[in-house]
């Protein structure tokens, strides 16, 4: 087993990484930037290394920096968590070149799946259903016409090396096209250094519903339970659930095997996510995979029992997979909702700052809060303005939604606003207690009809 482990991230996923390779006796190396000296994170490692400046340009994408850190410190394995560097092909070939273990898929799958127009012709080959669109990237306004003349609008023009909500733009009539083509051409290449646009049909009142995959080296493939991750805004998830409300068994069972089968066609190893839209009358389209941790792992982990994190070193470390499908089976329901400093009645605008107090409900059964925050600590403006999840797991959704908002009705966190109420807000609503809401809920029924849409209180 891995001595030692280098944790390329920061915050509340870096937080769980290092409790992992702790209950692991691994000793966890920790590196950060100048905004992230007093974290929490930091001072739970073993060893922890500044590497820069605050941008994240100057530190937690700087793989020259974050490679040397690992070879001068002794680390034989990177842990790269989510976001930054975890879908970076580039760093993981170097890693593999350094001869340091990489903590996930290997370079050419990451390449593969990353590029989202090869990803599509990937699993079309493996008999998975796609979003009609196109083949492959489109080069000019003048096909990506003829797409969409053919498939119907309205269509979405997406970056085929984007991610995370980016690089996406929708056109619903033939007069948008060559201003939506040219700008998102433009935000790509500023984005991603790639402007590869590839077209797709905008697949209204779909649900977001992703499963993850876990393989080893040895053949194994174990699916895990879907998580319906519909309640997004601007593309940004907000509360996930799994299971979903609205999936029988035997369509788990379905999207078990596709997503199975499409792990062997592409020999993939170690963790990633395939993410699927559902239509109305349950049909499911692939969408795209990421080939990393996701930030909603913990209510898999809550739903299964089985520690992702600790999972993924596993087969890093040429180890075989410790469960098979049958101790992967679904086990009550588990929520999450994603705590943002940032303010709802000002456009969500992040708000960095000092928090000045905290309380955290924790203490009760099935209550699970992952976060790199304390009493004291400042939320920095240079990176992403989640400080926390808060997680229920119980028998079934209502008693877990119930206990859902009892958790965030006695949450306290001052210095900072945070999107708390909305929250609220959102468990409370019609649509989310039936389970019928779609990825277009939050934006044009919640956002549309309540306070936060016009600056209120």
């Amino acid at each position: 087993m891995f001595k030692k482990v280098l944790v390329a991230n920061r915050g509340e996923i870096a937080v769980q990484i290092i409790r992992a390779l702790h209950d692991m006796d691994i000793a966890a190396v920790a590196v950060y930037s100048s905004a992230d000296q007093d974290s929490l994170f930091v001072s739970l490692a073993d060893e922890a290394i500044k590497i820069g400046g605050p941008q994240p340009s100057e530190s937690y994408l700087n793989m020259a920096e974050i490679i040397s850190v690992a070879n001068l410190t002794g680390c034989e394995a990177i842990h790269p968590g989510y976001g930054f560097l975890s879908e970076n092909a580039e760093f993981a070939a170097l890693c593999e070149e350094c001869h340091i273990k990489f903590i996930g898929p290997n370079s050419d799958v990451i390449k593969l799946m990353g590029d989202k127009s090869n990803a599509r012709f990937a699993m079309q080959k493996a008999g998975v259903p796609v979003i009609p669109g196109s083949d492959g990237v489109v080069s000019d306004v003048s096909t990506a016409k003829q797409i969409a003349d053919k498939i119907g609008y309205p269509i979405l023009l997406k970056s085929a090396a984007g991610g995370g909500g980016k690089g996406i733009r929708r056109v619903d009539k033939d007069a948008d096209l060559e201003s939506a083509f040219l700008s998102t051409q433009q935000e790509a290449r500023i984005s991603y250094n790639d402007d590869d646009i590839y077209v797709e049909k905008l697949l209204t009142h779909t649900k977001h519903i992703e499963m993850q995959v876990i393989a080893d080296n040895f053949g194994n493939v174990v699916y895990l339970p879907e998580r319906d991750c519909s309640l997004q805004r601007n593309h940004q998830k907000v509360i996930e659930e799994s299971p979903c409300a609205l999936i029988s068994p035997e369509e788990r069972q379905y999207l078990g095997d596709i997503v199975t089968k499409a792990a062997k066609s592409l020999k993939y190893t170690n963790t990633g996510t395939f993410e699927f839209l559902m239509d109305q009358d349950h049909n499911f389209y692939f969408m795209e995979m990421n080939t990393r941790l996701q930030v909603e792992h913990t209510i898999t982990e809550e739903v299964t029992g089985i520690e992702l994190i600790k999972a993924m070193v596993l087969v890093a470390n040429n180890d075989e997979l410790p469960f098979n499908q049958d101790k992967a089976a679904l086990k009550g329901y588990a929520i999450e909702c994603r705590l943002n400093a940032e303010n709802p009645y000002q456009g969500f605008v992040p708000q960095p700052g000092k928090i000045d107090h905290l309380y955290l409900p924790d203490g009760t059964l099935g209550v699970r809060f992952d976060s790199g925050i304390v009493q004291g600590s400042f939320i920095s403006p240079f990176y992403d303005s989640m400080i926390a999840k808060v997680i229920v797991h119980l028998d079934d959704r209502q008693t877990a939604v119930n206990k859902m908002k009892r958790v965030l009705s006695e949450l306290e966190i001052g210095g900072v606003t945070t999107n708390q109420d909305f929250l609220t807000v959102i468990i409370n609503s019609d649509g989310f207690t039936s389970g019928e809401f779609d990825t277009g809920y939050l934006e044009n029924r919640i956002l549309k009809h309540q306070e936060v849409a016009n600056g209120t209180r």
